[in-house]
């Protein structure tokens, strides 16, 4: 049938959440790693096509270039509507980079309107009169507002997202939202005679999501976070089948690499550890000293891999990761941390781990770059956004691996995560 939706995500879990969402929905989803060197133009065998770049935090201008490649690619593969997808919290600056990416893709595909939507009610992101809340607070009240690298202190979309593009922002309300695809359709031309070319939609449930999905169905491009993808598939008459989420079972030693510092995954290191389990922290000013923190590391977990799954993270408060920033800089901080903890998910795979979690949107990217995984097969949900997938490593074996974004998954996130493998494959 041909690629009906070519996906570029502005970082590695926020792809898997998109590919997720699309495989619930039904679609044979093939996620990328970056843009291919080469096969640009040779058929896909799958309904949707999901390139994860790393992309989020870099300057706009790189942001802009790298996602153009992912684009020119999807196009020469056939797909058929493009979505852009970023993260559920809108993560930002007045620089970039969900703005200037947008226009960029509006100006190639010769778009004269698009929406924009990070609402994903399943994981609490809804949006509501343009404000995004982060389950029962608004962005700008919540821990997003202490993000190291995007901090979101504003809760009006229509501000954030203006003040980052040249072309008038609009909003397309709830109330319009509710009355169906129609009533959405007609407030788009609305808009499109008012000038307005970008409008920030509100969604408070799955079922506004669907409509919004019926709505666009003929726009070129769409973005988004991954919550938009629910009401995609049915356009082209994809419903939901268990059997795309198959796996091959799992097998080898567990690991989890935790580089995130949010609040979701601050208290998911916690109840890991409060359960006696093992962990290693990962110090960044011991990185920077010159300190072999990764071999300390892969010491640490070698000796407790065969007991269970083994933690290795450098999750801080906002505070410390202050002082951290203080000292070092904010991005050679993140670098630091980034680059130790992809050689620890490279030795891990070496000491035999083929079931690994890995936790924060930077590290996933590292991660899978320096263990040269190339796709994905999306499998079994852990929970909202977040699924199981496997990848073939370079020697052939298979890893089971989960990229898992910052702010998603409850306290016991990590030890779920294996529950869920283990007891699937059974």
């Amino acid at each position: 049938m041909g690629i009906r939706l070519g996906c570029i995500a502005d970082d590695f879990t926020g792809a898997t959440d998109l590919a997720n969402n699309l495989v619930r929905a039904g679609m044979r989803v093939v996620q990328l790693i970056d843009v291919p060197s080469e096969g640009a133009g040779q058929p896909v065998d799958a309904d949707a096509v999901v390139i994860a770049l790393k992309s989020r935090t870099v300057p706009a201008a790189d942001a802009v270039e790298a996602s153009l490649r992912a684009l020119a690619w999807l196009r020469s593969v056939g797909a058929e509507q493009i979505y852009f997808k970023y993260c559920s919290t809108f993560d930002s600056t007045p620089a970039g980079n969900i703005g200037p990416v947008t226009e960029a893709l509006m100006d190639a595909l010769d778009a004269d309107f698009t929406v924009a939507t990070p609402a994903f009610p399943d994981n609490g992101r809804t949006v509501f009169k343009g404000h995004l809340f982060v389950g029962d607070v608004l962005l700008g009240e919540s821990s997003m507002r202490h993000h190291p690298l995007t901090p979101m202190t504003d809760s009006n979309l229509v501000s954030v997202l203006g003040a980052q593009t040249t072309r008038p922002v609009g909003l397309i309300d709830h109330t319009v939202v509710a009355g169906g695809a129609d009533a959405i359709r007609a407030r788009i031309d609305e808009l499109r005679a008012e000038g307005v070319e970008m409008a920030i939609a509100d969604a408070v449930s799955n079922d506004d999501l669907v409509r919004l999905g019926e709505a666009v169905r003929g726009l070129p491009l769409v973005t988004a976070g991954s919550g938009l993808a629910i009401g995609l598939p049915s356009n082209w008459g994809f419903k939901p089948s268990p059997a795309a989420a198959q796996l091959p079972p799992p097998g080898g030693h567990q690991a989890i690499v935790s580089g995130s510092v949010s609040a979701a995954t601050n208290g998911q290191v916690r109840e890991f550890l409060r359960s006696g389990r093992p962990g290693f922290s990962v110090d960044p000013m011991r990185i920077a000293a010159g300190e072999d923190v990764a071999g300390e590391a892969l010491a640490f977990a070698e000796a407790h891999l065969t007991d269970g799954p083994v933690l290795v993270y450098s999750t801080e408060t906002p505070d410390a990761v202050r002082t951290v920033q203080g000292r070092l800089g904010a991005a050679e901080a993140g670098e630091l941390v980034e680059q130790t903890l992809a050689r620890v998910a490279q030795g891990l795979v070496e000491r035999g781990v083929r079931r690994l979690v890995v936790a924060g949107g930077e590290t996933s990217g590292a991660v899978v770059q320096a263990l040269g995984i190339t796709g994905l097969r999306i499998g079994p949900q852990i929970d909202p956004g977040v699924p199981w997938c496997a990848a073939t490593l370079p020697d052939g074996d298979t890893l089971h691996i989960t990229l898992k974004s910052g702010n998603f998954g409850g306290p016991d996130f990590f030890s779920a995560s294996f529950a869920l493998l283990d007891g699937d494959a059974s």
